[in-house]
């Protein structure tokens, strides 16, 4: 029986994440087990989940997987390359596979890709397209190019995330075999395309309270249909709270904050109203948008650059199926994997405790209270 890894956020789960799975078990057999390592309450993209992790694990489940870990907050925090290291390091250990979406590119082309942005030959390059003000994403796709003409482009955020995961296999040494699989309709499409909605269409629908539950399979939209739903907006006089009272030393302890980029956010929160105001004013051609939004989430849940680069301890089990429980044993013999609400004795339990307990904060209906993390239970579903 072969293991596949698929790394997600399920924010949420819709059509298009059933078809992978459907895809994995069509390609590798029906025995195939599939273990999805999934984001907790906050996601890359420097946001808290729209729904409550218990759900979209439970969701996942009903929609075929056989086994959800929770992607440890300081990789689901991370950059591009951060989350799939992080998500490859806990997978190499007992899957076989990784599966992944991908806009362009085929496995060979890929990895390919990712050999020659682990080379020695690309640093200068990079060096020489930043110091002419690029970003650093229009920086390293410049520099890709003067080495390698049929690299992938990242410039789409699948292929991006696609090739950092071959990054990630090439310099651990993974034995995880990559798979990748096409993904079709656009990733930031404004309305949902009927077969491959994207999640940020289905987002923007559930806010306004749009039609949203058909773009879901059916088995999982009892799990979504009256879900709290948390949004980054719902919690920001809380985050403005925390900007507005830090020290010139917390901000410079904040990941992300280099080139002085600590210093540019914190006069900011000392001078702009909102904090969409503040994201504008320290956003520029250099720092994308979503690297201040992850940095200014971490300002809010009080990670530090030491914090999100340590690390996690262990990883936590959050649902799985009869199929899953026998993955998780076996998985049980190379990794730490804990309960849901098991305490441990570590710093890292706090910060997981001290993020769930101002999760509540971002409720669109009202504040939830503290506690959360030490109730939760694995959940089994036979």
């Amino acid at each position: 029986m072969k293991t596949v890894g698929i790394i997600c956020e399920y924010n949420p789960l819709h059509r298009g994440h059933q078809k992978q799975i459907n895809r994995i078990r069509e390609h590798f057999g029906p025995d195939t087990a599939v273990c999805c390592l999934m984001s907790g309450n906050y996601v890359q993209r420097g946001a808290p989940a729209i729904v409550d992790k218990s759900i979209r694990a439970r969701a996942a489940i009903l929609a075929g997987a056989d086994l959800v870990l929770e992607l440890p907050i300081t990789c689901a925090l991370s950059s591009a390359e951060g989350f799939a290291a992080g998500g490859v390091r806990i997978l190499s250990s007992f899957c076989d596979v990784l599966c992944f979406g991908a806009e362009h590119g085929e496995k060979d082309t890929l990895l390919a890709t990712a050999r020659t942005l682990l080379s020695e030959e690309l640093s200068p390059l990079l060096r020489q397209e930043l110091e002419r003000g690029l970003s650093f994403p229009a920086a390293r796709q410049a520099a890709l190019e003067r080495l390698h003409t049929g690299c992938t482009p990242l410039t789409l955020p699948n292929d991006i995330l696609a090739v950092e995961y071959c990054k990630a296999i090439l310099s651990q040494g993974s034995t995880l075999e990559p798979f990748p699989i096409r993904r079709e309709g656009s990733y930031h499409a404004p309305l949902p395309d009927p077969e491959n909605p994207s999640a940020t269409s289905l987002r923007s629908l559930m806010f306004q309270s749009g039609a949203w539950l058909d773009y879901l399979p059916e088995a999982v939209r009892d799990c979504f249909r009256d879900a709290p739903l948390h949004s980054l907006e719902a919690g920001e006089r809380a985050i403005l709270c925390r900007l507005r009272t830090m020290s010139e030393d917390e901000f410079e302890a904040l990941p992300y904050g280099s080139e002085g980029l600590w210093r540019k956010l914190m006069h900011a929160a000392r001078r702009e109203a909102t904090l969409e105001a503040i994201v504008t004013s320290v956003k520029s051609k250099r720092y994308t948008r979503t690297r201040i939004d992850r940095m200014v989430l971490c300002a809010f849940l009080g990670i530090t650059r030491e914090m999100l680069e340590a690390p996690a301890p262990y990883t936590r089990a959050l649902a799985f199926n009869e199929r899953g429980r026998a993955v998780l044993k076996f998985a049980k013999e190379n990794e730490d994997f804990r309960n849901p609400g098991e305490r441990i004795d570590h710093p890292y339990w706090a910060l997981e405790k001290r993020c769930g307990d101002l999760y509540g904060l971002f409720c669109q209906e009202a504040p939830e209270p503290p506690g959360a993390e030490e109730k939760r239970r694995i959940q089994y579903l036979p």
